[in-house]
């Protein structure tokens, strides 16, 4: 086993669930033999599921070290305990990596959200990493959860205390672990281990879906990253919001699509060195989600400076070798290219990857190209090794030509930049003009990334100077995507400026509204401020709690969603004649109808049609027991339900086409739910 390669999410936490946890309930873990395992809820943290002081051996069961070459050894110790008589002891650590692990799908449910607190020190100073690692389709995935656990939770030579961090693994992920780590081989001892199962949180269901309000004007989507998924509250919140696209917020990007050990084998094996090979391991619960669900996926990306590894650009794959030159490169561009979309297709060829960032961040703010070399410290992570191996930028021309000859068709291909309003915005045009002549680029992505700052006299940019950019774009001829948006404020400020912020985001949409015609989507990047890439400057419109922030509310004002039509069965009777053949007997039925209300599409007779009433249906057909009529879940299928469902008319009662058809609705595919004919 090795410690390297380790994969830094800037969520930092464990990939989740592939499965829908939306409407599914808390289910608590239950484990073979004798761990300890509780059963007692709190009205903040949820159910506790596991714990442990390690007051005996036995609390050592699902404990190890991680295998391989890992010297630790595991024991009770008496010495130093945080609370009772005795903790945990990880000794003979030889690496940076050996540390003690609890496997979590040993015992834990997969596809649900946890809590995980623990108090742990080192030998003789308290600066511990907490990691996660866990194995898909045969490949491992090493992710660092918190760092730096002394600075960040007090310490010295004493105990250091972490609590309540969301962990969780998916249906599909072998071996599945926590584990602490430290920088040195010193000792490393815990005690106070507890788990707790998320509790159910209820989002704002009377408030209306950004999707539903947006639907004529321009997508509205979100990214995700697996961790994501184990939420129940997050995830009803990009069902009900969101829905329309998703981006894979990291694990699309090339450090984790680009398989270097398989790469480096078909090298040895073959001589071919301009063959990368492609895996989307890391991407798949992601995927796997949009497909099961039908919501199209925003490409991201294919050619970026950053988060592309080093050993891709130099001879040999070693990237202490030298870069290899331009027409190398430009083969293994081609190839990596080429495999990146034929692999993905076959994967998921009933996904619409409906748009990609070909090219991503090329220009510097001034618009010229980066530095030459490989993003560093050294060089504030800037540097570039494409322009490295180039020279310049042209390796932007190869890019959008093979990104045209191997996308799948419908597949809309855009240049994607940051400070897209500063000086660079001039490059940008240039370029696009350009590839536009050549027939290899229909959009450009605005990520807008802003910052509001504390007050909108600071913010930055202004809304003109955003809206200026905006419309030079837009003179191109070319589609217009917001691909990243968020808004900061002053850091650490928590909702002082939220205010300030409100009025910013309400200016924003004013503009996508004003130039709707150019703009054909509007991707937020993320959902809720703590799981933001800048969490400490609350930059979304919902807040930890999973409720809309005053930002939310000024861009919806005084607006409801469009309810879908409502209508009304007139009292009568219908009858239906069959005739069954045995002896020649004519069979007359009279079913008799009441008034009754439908609302088309509303299977959970929340009032609103959104992707969880498709849903509601597959459940109950997979699992009637459960979700159907007489179902023991508390959001099973009601009568009125299952009659506001039965949308498609030609088969009796609810199918999987009543699914389809409200999952077309939302997609803009079928524009009624009211079925023609009665």
């Amino acid at each position: 086993m090795k410690g390297q390669n380790i994969r830094k999410l800037i969520a930092g936490v464990m990939g989740a669930a592939m499965a829908f946890t939306a409407t599914a309930p808390a289910v608590h873990a239950v484990a073979p033999g004798d761990v300890q395992l509780t059963n007692k809820t709190t009205a903040t943290q949820g159910t506790l599921v596991y714990e442990s002081d390690f007051e005996s051996e036995d609390d050592l069961k699902y404990w190890a070290n991680r295998g391989g070459d890992d010297t630790t050894k595991l024991s009770i110790s008496s010495d130093d305990a945080k609370s009772g008589s005795s903790c945990m002891l990880a000794s003979g650590r030889t690496e940076s990596w050996n540390g003690p692990s609890i496997r979590l799908d040993s015992f834990l449910k997969p596809d649900t959200q946890y809590y995980f607190s623990a108090s742990v020190r080192g030998q003789w100073y308290t600066n511990c990493t907490l990691s996660s690692q866990f194995t898909v389709d045969g490949e491992d995935s090493y992710n660092n959860i918190r760092q730096n656990i002394q600075a960040q939770s007090g310490g010295g030579n004493g105990w250091a205390t972490i609590e309540n961090i969301p962990i969780s693994y998916s249906t599909g992920m072998d071996a599945a672990y926590i584990y602490f780590e430290s920088g040195n081989n010193e000792d490393i001892l815990v005690d106070d281990v507890k788990i707790y199962e998320a509790p159910h949180v209820d989002i704002e269901a009377d408030i209306p879906s950004l999707s539903e309000l947006y639907k004529d004007k321009f997508i509205v989507g979100t990214a995700l990253t697996p961790d994501d998924l184990a939420s129940q509250p997050f995830m009803d919140l990009v069902q009900k919001h969101f829905g329309e696209s998703i981006t894979v917020g990291n694990q699309m990007k090339p450090d984790y699509v680009l398989n270097k050990a398989k790469t480096l084998a078909y090298f040895e094996e073959t001589g071919d060195d301009e063959n990368p090979v492609i895996s989307f391991s890391q991407a798949k619960p992601v995927l796997e989600y949009a497909r099961k669900y039908g919501i199209p996926v925003r490409v991201h990306t294919l050619v970026w400076y950053s988060q592309t590894p080093e050993w891709f650009f130099k001879e040999d794959y070693d990237e202490k070798k030298d870069y290899v030159t331009p027409e190398k490169m430009t083969k293994r561009m081609e190839n990596y290219i080429k495999s990146y979309f034929e692999t993905l297709t076959a994967l998921y060829p009933d996904i619409n990857f409906y748009a990609c960032d070909v090219v991503n961040e090329a220009f510097q703010n001034d618009g010229s190209p980066r530095q030459k070399g490989h993003p560093s410290q050294a060089n504030q992570y800037e540097a570039s090794d494409w322009v490295a191996v180039y020279g310049d930028n042209s390796f932007i021309d190869y890019a959008f030509k093979f990104a045209r000859q191997y996308a799948p068709e419908g597949c809309k291909l855009y240049y994607n930049d940051f400070n897209e309003y500063m000086d660079k915005k001039k490059a940008i045009c240039e370029m696009a003009e350009r590839l536009k002549k050549a027939g290899t680029i229909d959009g450009i992505g605005m990520q807008s990334h802003l910052d509001v700052r504390q007050s909108m006299d600071a913010a930055f940019p202004s809304l003109g100077m955003y809206e200026s950019a905006l419309k030079d774009f837009i003179a191109t001829g070319l589609d217009v995507q917001i691909t990243e948006l968020d808004v900061t404020v002053q850091e650490n400020s928590g909702d002082k400026y939220f205010d300030v912020q409100a009025t910013y985001y309400k200016g924003l949409f004013d503009i996508y509204e004003k130039y709707s015609d150019k703009i054909s989507a509007v991707v937020f990047w993320g959902v809720t401020d703590p799981k933001s890439w800048r969490a400490s400057q609350n930059p979304l419109i919902f807040d930890k709690e999973f409720m809309a922030k005053p930002a939310y509310k000024s861009i919806v004002g005084s607006r409801t969603a469009p309810d879908p039509v409502r209508t009304t069965i007139p009292g009568g009777s219908v009858t239906t004649t069959t005739t069954t053949t045995t002896t020649t007997v004519t069979n007359t039925t009279t079913t008799s109808y009441c008034y009754e209300p439908f609302f088309w599409g509303d299977t959970n007779c929340d009032e609103n049609v959104e992707l969880a009433d498709a849903i509601l249906i597959m459940q109950a057909l997979a699992n009637p027991n459960k979700y159907g009529e007489k179902g023991t879940d508390a959001k099973h299928l009601t009568a009125q339900g299952k009659m506001n469902g039965d949308v498609d008319r030609d088969t009796e009662g609810l199918t999987g086409n009543d699914a389809l058809f409200i999952q077309e609705y939302l997609l803009h595919i079928r524009e009624t739910l009211v079925p023609s004919t009665r």
